[in-house]
Parts: structure tokens; sequence; C-alpha cells
């Protein structure tokens, strides 16, 4: 079964799994993610013993798929805030909506023949400066990641947060934990093209000096991040946190500078670096693959337990002087 799914498929399943051994994700929660990722509950007990549940973890094969219940109800875990979250954990960078200086919007741009919607967040002003796009994480778009644009609009960049859900109704309109599995189902090929789009409708607006624009993404969106720096042609930097690396061979085909962020205690990611840094030193890239030491996947996110406010901090100031020095 685990050689049937994709690359991120495979990646989703393992996280959630490892949230659900964590104790940050109930049984129930972790099998209707798996079970909405593979497409049937015989599928889901299949992966998840493969992953390591024991057979009275499992589900039946007979059992009925999960029914998506509307969102906003109780079934999963909250929006942007994974079970177990520290309640008050904010991050100092935070920037809250309204705050002076910047501008904020709810914009839509062409992709494929479909609009696609997107939080832009800038400083205010017509001086045209640089920007950066955003990749969710595999909750979608999310306060989390609209407080993140804000960051980087209060840093002096146009960024531009995706909603990589808009063709399905917009990540808001989704069962929670259906979110992960309508990502996967719509494939990374289709959202790259769509921050490919969005890259040519962010050059194409007069606050952005033509040219200079980064990508960052987190966990899910780490890993479109490393694939769009093989794919969009014109991106100058990136900034990939803890997602799964590009196809090697790819590798010599990564254009803009590149910085892997990872964590010391994520060795599901972290562990396949060895590989990927040979593959980069085989090439002119310019990069830097760095392992923050002491925290776990996902320690950038304040909404979350495993966030670590002086790890988290230093991985932002390492992208905005990334960001810095090539875009």
């Amino acid at each position: 079964m685990t050689q049937q799914l994709g690359k991120f498929e495979k990646y989703l399943i393992e996280e959630f799994f490892d949230d659900y051994r964590a104790g940050a994700m109930s049984r129930h929660t972790f099998t209707r993610r798996v079970a909405f990722i593979t497409g049937s509950m015989a599928a889901a007990a299949a992966a998840m013993a493969l992953v390591g549940c024991t057979p009275q973890e499992l589900p039946r094969s007979t059992d009925p798929m999960p029914t998506p219940t509307p969102s906003g109800s109780s079934a999963g875990t909250a929006s942007g805030a994974p079970a177990g979250a520290v309640a008050g954990a904010k991050s100092p960078l935070s920037v809250p909506e309204g705050a002076p200086g910047l501008v904020t919007a709810t914009v839509q741009f062409p992709s494929d023949g479909t609009d696609i919607s997107a939080y832009l967040a800038r400083p205010d002003g017509d001086e045209a400066g640089p920007a950066v796009l955003i990749c969710h994480e595999n909750r979608g778009l999310t306060p989390h990641i609209q407080d993140v644009a804000r960051r980087f609009a209060k840093a002096g960049y146009a960024a531009l947060a995706l909603d990589l859900l808009s063709r399905e109704g917009g990540t808001a309109s989704l069962d929670r934990d259906a979110v992960p599995g309508a990502l996967t189902k719509a494939g990374a090929q289709r959202h790259v093209s769509d921050f490919a789009a969005a890259f040519d409708y962010l050059n194409s607006q007069d606050f952005v000096d033509s040219g200079r624009i980064a990508m960052t993404g987190y966990c899910f969106g780490g890993g479109i991040t490393w694939q769009a720096a093989t794919e969009v042609s014109g991106l100058k930097a990136t900034s990939a946190f803890y997602g799964p690396a590009p196809d090697l061979a790819k590798v010599a085909a990564i254009k803009p500078a590149v910085l892997g962020v990872y964590a010391e205690l994520d060795d599901r990611i972290t562990g396949a670096l060895p590989a990927f840094r040979d593959a980069l030193a085989d090439t002119d890239v310019r990069h830097e693959l760095k392992v923050y030491p002491g925290v776990d996947h996902a320690f950038h996110n304040d909404t979350g337990e495993r966030y670590n406010e002086a790890q988290a901090t230093a991985a932002w100031n390492d992208t905005l002087d990334w960001f810095g020095r090539y875009v």
C-alpha cells in the first residue's frame, strides 16, 4: 500500500502517525485523516498498519468512510491549532490584523482558467519593494499563515499566501480532517502551477519591484516550496521549513538560492539530509541546509505544542537574512 502512495500522501500519513503517537492527535482524527487521504477504510487500515499501528488500533476494512462535516464542527482538531496546542503560546513576532502601516486584503488571480484566492499583506504606500509567496501547511490557509504574511509585510515584503483549495471552495468551507486529503488529491503539480501563476500576479503589481520575488512554506508547504524551486522560473530565493526534499534527480534544476530549515529531533525529515546535501554539493545551486537544535517538526508554528520561541525566531531571522542577500 505504501508503495502506491505518492510522496506527499506518505509524508502526511507518517506525520499524522507521529502526532498520534505523541498524544497530539486522537485515534479518531488520525483514522479520519488517513481515510480521506487514501479514499477508503480498507486502504486506510493498510496504510496505518505499515506506518506502525497495532492491529488493535486499526479500523475495520468494512467500516464506512467518514462523512465530511461542515467547517467549524467538532470533528477533528481546530483549523490552524493542533490538538494539544499550548494555550496562549504566541510568537513575539506576531502581527495583528489591522496593524498600522500595513494593507491586507483577499485577492484573486487566474490560474489554469480558475480564480485562485489568496491573502495579501503588504506595507502601506506606493513604493515598490520585494515580495514573497507563502505556501501553507497541510491545514490549508489558516489565521496563523495570514499572521506569517503580516510578519513579512512588517519586514517590508508584499506577502501573498495562497489558498490551495480555492477550487474546492476554500479551506474554510471544508471538513478540517478532509483538508489534507483534498490537498494531496489535487496533486503537487497543480499547487506548483498555482504558485507560478501567483508569481506572475505579483510581478504585475505596481507595489512589487519586478523580479524580486521569494517563496517560503511550512511542513507540506515546505515540500511544495522545494518542488517550486525546481520549476518556477524567476524565483530569487526560497526558504523551506521542514518539508520533504525534491526528487534528487531534479536538484540540478534549482535556480533560486535555497535555504532549508530543519529540526534536530525531526528524524523523519532531517534523517534524509545527507543524500540531499550530496546532491546539492554536485551542483552550482546556492544553498544552505540548517538544522536547529533541540526542536521537533513544526517548531515555527506558534499555535502548536512543538513551538519553540528561541529557535523559531532564529529561523525567521535566518530567512529574512537569506532573502535580504538574494532577493
